[in-house]
């Protein structure tokens, strides 16, 4: 069958709308109707060569998805699809249509909208396990988080907020700051890193969450309590930075990276369940900014270059 999909011809170049061949499912393989696709900073630096550079192409984008196959009762099955579901190694998931293997689906519960469910698999999984597993979060902590209004840094918020901790959100953009406060911060400070410990105004977190990097991440061990924790899952204002050595070892600051490029696939299909079971039992929120079609891929790619979203941006796949 021919499938409608998002390509990637060379890095760094527009991707290009175009149909491809979907070969016929095989023994414990299945059709995946996709509905909607999420957007995230991974699927941008793929274009851009930065990940998966020696992957073969043209290929096809995109690292999650929602949607829908046949249930043998009648129906549909609402399911979750990972990249690592696919059939076809290094495929991506910005289709009409996919082929995964049947025993890979994380099945949608009800009460969650296939739409915030195609965003769970990268935004949603690094937020619940920075948050849930690295940090460790109780009501006793006091939680900052950086870049809050992103997509993984709106879910984190939400959910230290329904944690119990008091949570404090950093942005950069004042016109973003209302959005932030929704989410369950206690208070939200806008600023950039070298004014961040002034706006902090005497908040002392315990845990500090970190996508940002650059001045951020040594801004955030000055202003960690001693024995805090920093968790570190990505560098989106820049890749380097410089820390103080002697606040991070007087302080017996712990550092926690989450690498979700090279976590098992058993364990993200896992963080994907539990996330889903969260959202739709109230103790996680995600909000999506822009439901925008598969054509306009390219603008999406160019709104989180330029840092303008609030939430999550996911794709419309319906053919």
């Amino acid at each position: 069958m021919r499938t409608r999909a998002a390509r990637l011809a060379a890095h760094g170049e527009p991707l290009v709308i175009d149909e491809v061949e979907l070969p016929e499912p095989d023994k414990g393989q299945l059709v995946v109707e996709m509905a909607y696709a999420g957007v995230n900073p991974v699927d941008r630096y793929q274009v851009l060569g930065r990940v998966a550079a020696d992957a073969a192409l043209p290929r096809t984008v995109g690292s999650e998805g929602s949607g829908t196959v046949a249930s043998p009762s009648g129906g549909a099955r609402r399911v979750f699809v990972n990249r690592d579901a696919l059939v076809r190694e290094g495929d991506g998931l910005w289709a009409s249509h996919a082929l995964v293997r049947a025993d890979k689906l994380v099945d949608v519960p009800d009460g969650v909208g296939l739409e915030m469910a195609a965003a769970m698999g990268v935004a949603g999984v690094t937020a619940w396990r920075c948050v849930t597993e690295l940090a460790k979060v109780t009501p006793s902590d006091r939680v900052l988080v950086l870049g809050a209004s992103g997509g993984v840094g709106s879910i984190a918020v939400s959910i230290a907020h329904h944690l119990g901790a008091e949570v404090v959100a950093q942005t950069g953009s004042a016109r973003k700051a209302d959005f932030v406060g929704g989410r369950g911060a206690d208070r939200v400070v806008v600023a950039e890193a070298n004014t961040l410990l002034d706006q902090l105004a005497g908040f002392v977190p315990t845990v500090v969450l970190d996508p940002l990097g650059d001045g951020y991440t040594g801004a955030a061990v000055e202003a960690l309590a001693p024995r805090g924790r920093l968790v570190l899952f990505g560098t989106s204002a820049d890749g380097s930075g410089t820390l103080p050595l002697q606040a991070l070892y007087r302080k017996a600051v712990t550092i926690l990276g989450y690498g979700g490029l090279i976590e098992p696939e058993e364990r993200i299909r896992q963080g994907v369940h539990d996330c889903l079971e969260a959202l739709a039992a109230g103790r996680l929120e995600i909000v999506i900014d822009d439901v925008v079609a598969l054509e306009a891929v390219n603008e999406a790619l160019e709104r989180l270059a330029t840092r303008g979203v609030e939430g999550k941006l996911v794709l419309d796949l319906h053919e």
